[in-house]
């Protein structure tokens, strides 16, 4: 390799498990950071002594949050097909996806800018607040508005790291954004007093310094002049597969998140206390998606080497040791759970009511976590592969199953029946992708060393 030449294009190696443990912890790490700057965000705000400002805080970052969520795509497309590059040896075709992936979200950050007066609008008629809780919320939005190409770009050199098993840098981002928003939150809230804007601010500089430091870690895409080539980063055929890659992955994740929407609304209509128990119960399965979105990264970024390898052996190999440490990981968690479950339910509440009522359903906490290892994992698989077009298909299915469940069960079991309805779902989309795994495999073939 010469001075010049990026260290992405150096061979990938054997597949071990010290290798997914090495893509796969780091990740855990870095999501378990994800809560504390909430928490932090809303005990600064929380010092000024009034509920307004906590609860602008509150749903100005919840509206930030979905409106970025829906551009998640940008993360996991760019996992697979840059992973698949570097199996390939695709050296220029690896810096291209990341500049496309910047480009994309250059786009989406700005659009997004020009058009906060009507996004804004229609997030306060879905979701409307106090004139005092909306006019701070409006402040904070107002500023933090200005970070949504950072917002969108971390979601392009996240993938991109992981798409190279750096995922130590994808930990080290995540921290060094949290600290510096968390300093920043004392520093313009407590030391300042600027309140809500404050806490916006914080955010603003955290992100735009997070986008900074990505860059820097990503500092090998821009190594040999790769990134310069605009024939190749605006290619027709490339554009419009990278298109049709993200917009799959949209579609699908649009529908899973329907379903937990649905979820939460119809269990809104069983009463307070059932609505409250399903909120503690869902924060079960929320640790067990930190815990298994590492091994599901992991992968993503073997599949998609060996998929871009053209190596049938390497694939399965991938597929099984990912998915034997995701299979331990669930059994950990659901024994934990079914052992400490009660415990924790009673410290995430001191309602009585709520705290029978979550009991009453903590069994599907243990078993959801095993029913839901096999998706789980095949997403990761089927994301490497940028096999998108099964996904999206698959949870299509899925889908339609939760409302059959739903309409059957729900009716008669109330509660049981929207939790069962749930985990039908999953079975349906573990078995479904289960089943295009062998086409997955067939259709990988060898592939030259490396392509111009």
């Amino acid at each position: 390799m010469t001075e010049s030449e990026p260290a992405f294009a150096a061979g990938t190696g054997a597949i071990t498990h010290r290798r997914v443990l090495a893509i796969a912890l780091p990740i855990v790490l870095s999501n378990a950071t994800v809560p504390i700057l909430g928490i932090v965000d809303t005990a600064v705000v929380g010092q000024i002594g009034q509920a307004a400002p906590i609860g602008a805080v509150g749903i100005g970052a919840i509206i930030l949050t979905a409106f970025y969520w829906v551009f998640g795509f940008l993360r996991m497309g760019t996992t697979g097909m840059v992973g698949q590059a570097r199996g390939a040896g695709n050296t220029v075709e690896v810096s291209a996806l990341l500049v496309r992936a910047l480009i994309v979200a250059g786009a989406v950050g700005a659009a997004a800018i020009l058009l906060q007066g009507p996004l804004f609008a229609g997030a306060f008629r879905l979701s409307p607040a106090s004139p005092e809780v909306e006019t701070l919320a409006r402040q904070y939005l107002s500023i933090r508005i200005w970070s949504a190409p950072a917002a969108v770009a971390l979601y392009g050199l996240t993938g991109w790291l992981i798409a190279l098993e750096r995922t130590r840098a994808v930990l080290l981002l995540q921290v060094v954004m949290n600290l510096v928003n968390i300093g920043l939150d004392f520093t313009f809230v407590l030391g300042m007093g600027w309140g809500v804007q404050g806490v916006a601010a914080a955010t603003f500089i955290a992100e735009w310094s997070g986008v900074a430091l990505g860059l820097w870690l990503c500092r090998d895409a821009f190594r040999g002049g790769y990134w310069l080539d605009r024939q190749r980063i605006f290619d027709r055929e490339r554009l419009l597969h990278m298109a049709t890659v993200n917009g799959d992955i949209f579609i699908r994740s649009l529908l899973l998140q329907g379903i937990f929407v649905t979820f939460l609304f119809l269990a809104a209509d069983l009463g307070d206390v059932a609505l409250a128990a399903n909120q503690v119960l869902l924060q079960f399965l929320q640790v067990t998606a930190y815990a298994l979105d590492g091994f599901a990264f992991s992968a993503e970024a073997l599949v998609a080497q060996a998929i871009g390898q053209g190596s049938r052996p390497t694939l399965r190999r991938a597929a099984l040791a990912t998915g034997l440490w995701g299979a331990v990981s669930v059994a950990v968690l659901a024994l934990g759970f079914a052992l400490m479950g009660n415990t924790v339910i009673a410290l995430m509440t001191t309602a009585p009511d709520v705290r029978d009522e979550a009991r009453l359903y903590l069994p599907w906490m243990v078993a959801l976590p095993l029913i839901g290892v096999l998706p789980w994992m095949l997403d990761g698989i089927f994301i490497g592969a940028t096999r998108t077009r099964d996904m999206r298909n698959m949870m299509i299915l899925s889908a339609l199953v939760y409302a059959l469940g739903l309409s059957i069960l729900y009716p008669i079991y109330g509660n049981h029946g929207l939790w069962a309805s749930l985990a039908l779902s999953f079975v349906a989309r573990g078995a479904t992708l289960g089943l295009r795994y062998p086409a997955l495999e067939a259709a990988v073939r060898p592939r030259p060393a490396s392509v111009a």
